[in-house]
């Protein structure tokens, strides 16, 4: 029995020998150049394993041949009958793999709606979807000797999901997105709504500023209305949100990291070139298998600078920084809080899209999409052309065709006229936030704030207080919701409910911080990934009602400046850790692994000491 080159094996230094560890043992691998079922020989050949062979017959292998010779490509559709589209995604690639003689299995990853479970006990189960995802196809791909995966994935988690798994089973692998969703249109409000309009909708219900236009056909429409012609057109098809949101700030990402084909991440899920992506998907999985190009070739240093560059010229999600964190250490690339606010600081926003500007990834899609936005950027030299894609060809080679944003577009500003000259994305520190939290701040917002704390223990305790109406507006506040990270919440549930909501009532004089996190679709003055969290004994636990709080987006601070250290001090004697709110399934095993968010809120933290 041999083993896999050592110099291929994508593990540290300190594990290149696969018997150093039995997580990463291998069978059997052939080495490159040769034929491409280096993984699958192992089952295949001879009669070494029969049983194996037989249920593979059962399975729709035709022939001796293709049970000899054919290389097995795993097809991961993380898909819900929502967004059965991916479904449909993944029997196109199947089969485009069976016109190169290749035989595709197709499988599901486990994957939920964020717009389902938003602002209720469901939101706790979407973050770690990330991590079960992870182990579903590393589980997959290695127990059934994959040689090479391709995974279509929706929605936000699905696609850090994906590259982590890729990064574990470490074989040639192609990311396909599913596409964003097109854009929904009111007649009542008379203008293009997407599922976020729902929830500033809800919160300008109840704060009286939810009206229809008046023009005919529409005079003396109420309120609820409104309310209900948002909630039936705001989703007018399969596709992930429309938005600069997490779906989109990831699938834009990972093509700037070389991990998907060039437009992957802008094409429309319901569009002609979504089903030439997955037709075509075979032919490039078959160059990265015969190149023996594998994901740690591509997940490096350089790439992820790629990535942060572009997440912060598009105004792409704070939850970015939890999935860049988790997908570097898992492919043990070192990344941490500094190196994105090292990023942000060079890098200007550029991007008029939403939540926090007014087009979507559709808009984007019509100028160009994201390799016309790729192309400008390098060469404006912003990201490295140079690094190498699952195409087998550069960056730059994968652009150098694709059209130039057109010059009289207005979605991408000019390098010379930023919305704001550094990026949103800021990394905090202070005494409320010592091991760091993540800021959204566009500039449009300010860039200070200072408020009086009004705390609350969960997100349903500020969600109910919004529904009546019980934020004022008159007074500068710092809504801390805290309880709500990793361990604590458990999850870590995203509170787009309330954010929303503040933006829909107009409500100004507000800032939200938590130790949960945000959807990619919140705006506004908010904080998150507050570390330590509460559940740990962070000081966002010590926080009292009326107590000053200080957010300043310049110096990067984030400070309890009304209590000295010694009162922080007394108040952590007498504070007592809650009682694990869920003691039993998936919710209680996340919360006894997952580490912290300032680390990427993983579960699976390389002991470097092991």
């Amino acid at each position: 029995m041999s083993d896999a080159p050592a110099a291929k094996t994508g593990l540290s230094p300190s594990l290149q020998d696969p018997k150093s560890d039995p997580q990463y043992i291998q069978f059997e691998c052939l080495p490159p150049g040769g034929p491409l079922n280096r993984w699958s020989h192992t089952i295949t050949r001879e009669h070494d394993f029969p049983g194996a062979q037989a249920q593979l017959y059962g399975a729709g292998v035709p022939d001796e041949e293709m049970m000899k010779n054919a290389p097995h490509v795993g097809i991961a559709t993380v898909w819900w009958e929502g967004n059965a589209v991916l479904l449909d995604f993944g029997r196109i690639v199947k089969r485009s793999l069976e016109k190169q003689k290749m035989l595709g299995w197709q499988y599901s990853a486990v994957g939920v709606s964020d717009a389902i479970t938003m602002g209720g006990e469901g939101m706790r189960y979407s973050l770690q979807t990330r991590d079960l995802i992870a182990d579903s196809i590393e589980t997959v791909t290695c127990a059934q000797r994959h040689d090479a995966n391709i995974s279509i994935p929706g929605c936000d988690k699905n696609m850090p999901g994906v590259v982590m798994a890729a990064a574990r089973h470490n074989r040639p692998f192609i990311m396909i997105y599913g596409g964003s969703i097109r854009k929904g249109y009111s007649k009542l409000l008379e203008r293009d709504i997407n599922v976020t309009t729902c929830y500033e909708a809800a919160g300008a219900l109840t704060y009286g500023r939810l009206e229809a236009k008046t023009n005919p056909g529409t005079n003396g429409r109420t309120s609820i209305d409104v309310m209900k012609d948002i909630e039936r057109h705001a989703c007018p098809g399969a596709g992930a949100c429309g938005g600069m949101f997490t779906a989109n700030t990831m699938a834009t990402a990972i093509e700037a990291m070389g991990m998907t084909l060039p437009g992957s991440s802008s094409y429309p899920a319901v569009s002609p070139e979504k089903a030439r992506e997955c037709e075509r998907a075979a032919e490039v999985i078959k160059i990265t298998m015969e190149k023996d190009i594998r994901p740690r070739d591509l997940i490096t240093r350089e790439s992820f600078e790629n990535a942060l560059v572009v997440t912060m010229i598009l105004g792409g999600s704070t939850n970015g920084v939890l999935h860049f964190l988790a997908m570097a250490n898992t492919a043990e690339v070192p990344l941490t809080l500094e190196d994105i606010d090292r990023v942000s600081n060079k890098t200007p926003f550029l991007a008029d899209l939403a939540p926090s500007g007014k087009y979507l990834m559709e808009d984007l899609y019509k100028i160009g999409g994201t390799p016309s936005v790729l192309k400008m950027l390098i060469a404006a030299g912003l990201i490295n052309g140079n690094i190498p894609t699952v195409t087998g060809r550069t960056l730059a080679e994968n652009v150098a065709d694709w059209p130039s944003l057109p010059p009289d577009q207005k979605i991408i500003r000019p390098l010379s006229d930023p919305i704001k000259e550094t990026g949103h994305l800021r990394i905090l520190r202070g005494n409320l936030a010592p091991e760091g939290a993540v800021a959204k701040i566009t500039g449009k917002e300010g860039l200070s704030f200072t408020g009086k704390a009004r705390v609350f223990n969960k997100e349903h305790e500020l969600d109910e207080a919004l529904s009546e109406g019980l934020i004022p507006r008159d007074e500068n506040l710092v809504l801390i919701v805290r309880y709500e990270g990793p361990k604590g919440g458990p999850g870590m549930p995203e509170q787009l409910r309330a954010s929303a909501a503040i933006m829909g009532a107009g409500l100004k004089n507000i800032a939200l911080v938590t130790d949960g996190r945000y959807s990619g679709a919140s705006h506004g003055f908010i904080v998150g990934h507050v570390c330590p969290e509460a559940a740990m004994g962070g000081p966002i636990a010590l926080v009292k009602e009326g107590d000053t709080i200080v957010i300043d987006a310049v110096k990067n601070r984030i400070d309890i400046t009304s209590v000295s250290d010694g009162e922080l001090e007394e108040r952590r004697k007498v504070w007592k850790a809650p009682l694990p709110t869920v003691r039993r399934g998936v919710l209680a095993k996340y919360a006894r692994l997952v580490g912290d968010a300032s680390h990427g809120a993983v579960t699976d933290q390389w002991d470097l000491e092991y």
